[in-house]
C-alpha cells in the first residue's frame, strides 16, 4: 500500500510538472513583449554610473526585483481569488505611472538641454561630487526597481490569464516559474549589455599575430567604438517602450478605444501593398501616442497638485 501511494504521489507531481511547463511557455510566448520592453528599459535605467559600479548596481536591481515578485506573486493569487475586478483598474495605474515616468524624463530632458543652451550650468557645476554619485546611484537603483514593478506586475497578470482556469497549484507553479525565469533572464542580459565595452576593451587589447587574434582586436574596437551608440539607443528605446507598455495598458482597459484602436488596424489592413506591414505597427504606435498624451496630462496634474499645495 505504501509502495502504491508512493507511485500515485509521484504520478500526482509529474501530472502538475507536466501542466506547469505547458502554462509555462504559453505564458513566456505572450510576455515576451513585455520582456523586451523590460530589457531596455532596465538596461536603460542602470546605465550612467561608474564602470567599477555597474554589476553591482544590476545585482541591486535584481535583487529588488525578486523582491517585487515576492510581493506580487502572493498578491496576485489573493486578488485573483477574492477581488479579481480589482487587476484591471490596478494594471491601468500601473500604466499610468510608466507613462508618466516616460513624459517626465522627456520634460526633464528637455528642461536640461534648455538651461545648457542659456549657459545656466558651469562646467564645475555639472560635476558631481563622491556623494552626489552615491545619490546618483541610489536614485538609479530605486527608479530602475520601481519601474520594474511596473513590468513584473503586468508579467505576472498576463501569466496568471493564462492559468486562470488551472488548479492552483499550477498557477503557483507556473507564476513561480515564470518570476525566476524572467528576472534571471532579463538581468542576465542586462549585466552583458552594460559590460560590453569592458569586453570590447579587454578584445583590443590582445596581444599576438594570429587571425583570431587580429580579427578579436577589430571586433573589440568595434565593441567599444558602438558601446555610447548602444547605450543611447537603448536609453530612446526605453523611453518609448514606457509610452508603449503604459499606453497598450491603458487602451486594453478602455474598451472604447482599444475597439477604434482595432477598427483603425483593420482600415489600414485593406491597403494595397503595405497594408499588412502596416496593420501589425499600427496599435504599437497607436499605444505609444495614447502613452504620451497619457504621460503628459499626468505630469501636468501632479505638477499643479505639487504648486496648489505649495
Amino acid at each position: 500500500m505504501a509502495g502504491a501511494s508512493l507511485l500515485s504521489l509521484l504520478d500526482d507531481i509529474a501530472s502538475i510538472l507536466d501542466d506547469v511547463a505547458i502554462m509555462s511557455k504559453v505564458a513566456a510566448r505572450k510576455t515576451a513583449g513585455v520582456l523586451g520592453d523590460d530589457l531596455a528599459l532596465n538596461a536603460q535605467q542602470v546605465s550612467g554610473v561608474n564602470a567599477d559600479r555597474e554589476l553591482p548596481v544590476v545585482w541591486a536591481v535584481a535583487m529588488g526585483s525578486l523582491r517585487n515578485k515576492c510581493i506580487l506573486v502572493p498578491a496576485a493569487l489573493l486578488i485573483s481569488a477574492f477581488i479579481p475586478w480589482a487587476i484591471v483598474p490596478l494594471l491601468m495605474f500601473g500604466g499610468l505611472f510608466l507613462c508618466f515616468e516616460g513624459f517626465e524624463k522627456l520634460h526633464h530632458s528637455y528642461t536640461h538641454r534648455k538651461a545648457k543652451k542659456s549657459g545656466v550650468h558651469s562646467e564645475t557645476a555639472q560635476l558631481p561630487q563622491i556623494d552626489d554619485l552615491k545619490a546618483y546611484e541610489q536614485q538609479k537603483i530605486k527608479g530602475a526597481i520601481r519601474t520594474d514593478f511596473v513590468l513584473s506586475a503586468e508579467i505576472i497578470a498576463i501569466t496568471l490569464g493564462v492559468v486562470a482556469e488551472s488548479s492552483f497549484t499550477t498557477q503557483v507553479f507556473t507564476l513561480v516559474a515564470i518570476a525566476l525565469v524572467m528576472t534571471i533572464g532579463v538581468y542576465g542580459l542586462v549585466a552583458g549589455i552594460v559590460k560590453l565595452d569592458d569586453a570590447g576593451l579587454y578584445l583590443s587589447q590582445r596581444q599576438g599575430s594570429g587571425l583570431l587574434t587580429r580579427f578579436g582586436r577589430w571586433f573589440g574596437d568595434g565593441l567599444v567604438n558602438a558601446a555610447p551608440y548602444l547605450m543611447r539607443g537603448l536609453t530612446i528605446v526605453g523611453t518609448i517602450a514606457m509610452f508603449m507598455v503604459g499606453g497598450g495598458i491603458l487602451t486594453h482597459g478602455l474598451h472604447a478605444v482599444s475597439v477604434q484602436i482595432e477598427s483603425i488596424a483593420h482600415w489600414v489592413e485593406l491597403l494595397a501593398a503595405v497594408g499588412p506591414t502596416l496593420a501589425f505597427i499600427t496599435p504599437s504606435l497607436l499605444n505609444t501616442v495614447f502613452g504620451v498624451i497619457a504621460g503628459a496630462l499626468a505630469l501636468l496634474m501632479v505638477s499643479g497638485f505639487q504648486k496648489f499645495r505649495s
